[in-house]
């Protein structure tokens, strides 16, 4: 797990080429919308046949921009969006109308643009897709995820990951964490489903206060209805997913496919492709199959609890 709103949904607009599918939901902050809008342009175009380079063109722009623009990767000028439309043969103010507005929306940013002083850009992308979630599966083998951390453990991992950050930073960097946490206990809240390994809760981050504090406060998150945690034991030997901690998201929204989130020290990869999609979700099944099972675990971590 990485360790650093919603609105009503319109009714579907009729698409010029046959369906009702102009149905945005309006969740997840820019980037998702982003995404949503970036693959409504995609249908649009491949349904009148036209190139990324003839697209590239009409906005004075190359085939590589319309490929990032339709993956949702850069911010949308409506101006380029409004040419688009035309050239893909949508034409009643009606119907443009909703993709418009979206590319506006698309634009605003999210909740985290406060947070821009402690936050890479390319983190930027991971907090819209969390934000508009239904689902989380992550593993995690040296930290608890960043969604159970208390606040004194999540100061603790930033101190370790930033040795030369201010109090405030620090801070900073914490409240971060809390907001994204608090959606996760809220009504509606999405499912988290964490599986970690056993060092994890045995490293005492932080001291050992601080850590008995982590320790209890995952045993009533585990209490949670929405809040799944596993933990693979010592004993189970090597896994399938040895290779190092991923976080897999899905989401309700049929325009979204799932995502894996992978994090590096100075950059993360974002995984979308079916064929790595599948992969990664069978390493999390055979972590779940291997992992005790979830009803052992408030046991398992009073057990680690009074040993410390």
């Amino acid at each position: 797990m990485p360790q650093e709103a919603s609105a009503p949904t319109p009714p579907a607009e009729d698409d010029p080429a046959g369906g009702r599918v102009l149905d945005i939901p309006r969740r997840g902050g820019p980037t998702v919308l982003r995404i949503l809008l970036g693959a409504q342009l995609r249908r649009l175009r491949e349904e009148r046949q036209i190139s990324t380079e003839q697209a590239g063109y009409e906005i004075r722009g190359s085939h590589s921009k319309i490929s990032r623009m339709e993956l949702g990767r850069v911010g949308f000028k409506e101006r380029d969006v409004a040419d688009l439309l035309t050239l893909y043969g949508v034409t009643d103010p009606a119907e443009r109308a909703p993709l418009l507005e979206l590319a506006r929306e698309a634009n605003t940013p999210g909740w985290w643009h406060r947070y821009g002083d402690v936050l890479p850009s390319w983190f930027e992308v991971y907090l819209g897709l969390e934000e508009a979630a239904s689902l989380l599966r992550t593993y995690e083998l040296q930290f608890v995820p960043g969604l159970l951390q208390t606040e004194d453990y999540a100061a603790a991992v930033v101190r370790l990951g930033f040795p030369d950050a201010s109090e405030d930073e620090v801070e900073r960097r914490v409240g971060l964490r809390r907001t994204r946490q608090e959606r996760f206990t809220a009504p509606g809240a999405p499912t988290l489903w964490a599986v970690v390994d056993e060092a994890v809760v045995r490293r005492p981050l932080g001291g050992r206060d601080v850590m008995r504090a982590q320790l209890r406060h995952l045993i009533a998150m585990s209490e949670l209805p929405n809040v799944t945690l596993q933990i693979v034991r010592f004993g189970a030997g090597g896994h399938a997913a040895a290779g190092g901690p991923f976080t897999i998201l899905r989401f309700a929204e049929p325009g979204l496919s799932d995502v894996v989130y992978l994090e590096q020290l100075t950059s993360a990869l974002y995984l979308d492709k079916p064929t790595d999609v599948d992969t990664y979700m069978r390493a999390m099944n055979n972590l779940c199959i291997t992992a005790a099972r979830p009803d052992d675990t408030p046991g398992l971590l009073t057990e680690i609890l009074n040993e410390t």
